[in-house]
């Protein structure tokens, strides 16, 4: 699923500046829909509709942040099985609390550990997986713009978060991808994962590099300005 890899790791870059809020005021919460996994609250205030694990649904639901972080701590001691969508689900409740460093953090974790996945498991190969493919799909780009808006207020801090968060997938092998009842992409599955995981830390390499280069940085930041978005995001 090359594309898939391919696909993910760029929209990190191209829909920063481009994404369209209805309003500059600050965004203290994630409006986003993916149903049936998650739908936002009207409000700050109100409750999420999560239905992504039910070990953590109640807790992921939660406007304590105790709850919240309960379950970053529950998957930090046992990550092995725990599903990508439940980790973005986490992300969000995160930044909707006010975490939101620590959003940015399970963000990357959350679609790192997908693409990873995704270069492995055969997404084509029944319609179960392929709901997997397009429900992350729409996680990262509907919950991308608002975490992106906020990590992206300081290049040098989004980059050290998104190597860390990178380390902690690589480090955390999502095991669902070796199960037999999982369909593989041909090959080795341990080698298809070496393989995402250098791919991934090549697509980090080259956001860098396009950072340091003077003119990309200006140009970013100028339509980051243009855009709104350090009025929604850099709060």
């Amino acid at each position: 699923m090359k594309i898939i890899l391919k696909g993910v790791i760029i929209f990190v870059l191209t829909s920063l500046s481009l994404v369209g809020f209805a309003s500059i005021e600050p965004k203290k919460y994630i409006g986003a829909y993916v149903i049936p996994y998650y739908e936002a609250a009207d409000s700050a205030e109100g409750t999420p509709r999560v239905a992504v694990a039910k070990k953590y649904d109640a807790l992921l639901s939660s406007n304590d942040p105790k709850d919240i972080l309960r379950v970053r701590d529950s998957i930090e001691r046992e990550p092995g099985l725990i599903t990508p969508m439940t980790l973005m689900v986490l992300a969000i409740r995160l930044y909707d609390l006010g975490y939101r460093d620590e959003s940015v953090y399970w963000f990357y974790i959350a679609k790192n550990r997908f693409i990873t996945f995704a270069e492995v498991a055969d997404f084509r190969a029944n319609q179960s997986l392929m709901q997997i493919f397009v429900t992350m799909r729409d996680f990262v780009s509907l919950a991308g713009r608002y975490i992106n808006g906020y990590a992206f207020c300081d290049i040098e801090k989004q980059n050290k978060t998104q190597r860390k968060a990178f380390e902690w997938v690589k480090n955390n092998p999502y095991q669902a991808m070796f199960l037999p009842n999982i369909p593989a992409v041909p090959g080795d599955r341990k080698e298809n994962l070496e393989k995402a995981v250098e791919g991934l830390y090549q697509g980090i390499q080259k956001e860098r590099e396009q950072f340091e280069d003077a003119e990309v940085r200006a140009k970013f930041v100028a339509s980051r300005k243009e855009n709104n978005m350090d009025k929604m995001f850099c709060w």
